[in-house]
């Protein structure tokens, strides 16, 4: 079947997320979109992740449990996982990799995780701006421990990106797909080998993709959006 998909939109708990990006407005304007799958991936953080697939259950949408890693290279690295157990369970260990700097919302931006009513129950200490002090290739290892799968974010962005922090993409981390950012061009060396995300990145509500971006899977559920990341061929 045809789904449509978003695989990288943050909420408030990201610094750089917008205070309208709560849960319920995440979830009702995906529904508005004709969205099928999203995941929202904060970052360094899934605190708002169970909140949100809740939410999006009830209006037939599948959350993909995820979070989006600054690497100790300030690479970012989208990470999915099969079920939210696992991601909680990944944090944790994340937890451990973590510089203990407080955040200053006043220069970085709110943190807030909430509840299902849009009440914010936290204000996130720590600054999630920051790198955690975890390799690519460790983070990898790490994802693969709880099942889940690393796609490169942004690949041909600017800043934070793979190939802007690093001039290659390694062939030891046995990648089948990367994120391309839609308003830069790829060079043909990552169309030509690689399976392509296209999401939005959306730090607002209004850029939330529309339902333009597809995957062909056998049926709606998490592990499929899983198993399509892990084992295409092409």
């Amino acid at each position: 079947m045809k789904l449509f998909y978003d695989l990288h939109v943050h909420s408030s708990l990201s610094p750089c997320g917008s205070d309208e990006m709560t849960p319920n407005n995440i979830v009702n304007m995906a529904y508005l979109k004709g969205l099928d799958i999203i995941s929202v991936t904060d970052h360094n953080t899934g605190k708002n992740c169970n909140v949100i697939s809740r939410l999006a259950e009830k209006l037939g949408i599948l959350v993909i449990p995820g979070m989006e890693i600054q690497t100790k290279e300030e690479v970012h690295i989208l990470c999915y996982f099969t079920h939210m157990d696992a991601l909680d369970a990944f944090e944790i260990e994340l937890d451990q990799h973590r510089i203990q700097m407080l955040n200053r919302p006043e220069n970085f931006g709110n943190q807030w995780v909430m509840d299902e009513d849009d009440i914010k129950v936290e204000d996130y200490p720590l600054a999630l701006i920051l790198s955690v002090s975890i390799s690519l290739d460790q983070l990898k290892a790490l994802v693969e421990k709880f099942g889940g799968v690393i796609v490169p974010a942004h690949v041909n962005k600017s800043s934070n990106s793979m190939l802007s922090n690093l001039g290659f993409i390694p062939e030891t981390l046995d990648l089948k797909f990367v994120e391309v950012f839609m308003n830069a061009p790829a060079p043909k060396s990552i169309l030509d080998h690689y399976g392509l995300l296209k999401n939005s990145d959306a730090h607002t509500l209004g850029i939330i993709s529309e339902p333009e971006n597809s995957m062909e899977l056998k049926e709606k559920t998490i592990n499929a959006v899983i198993d399509f990341l892990k084992r295409r061929t092409l």
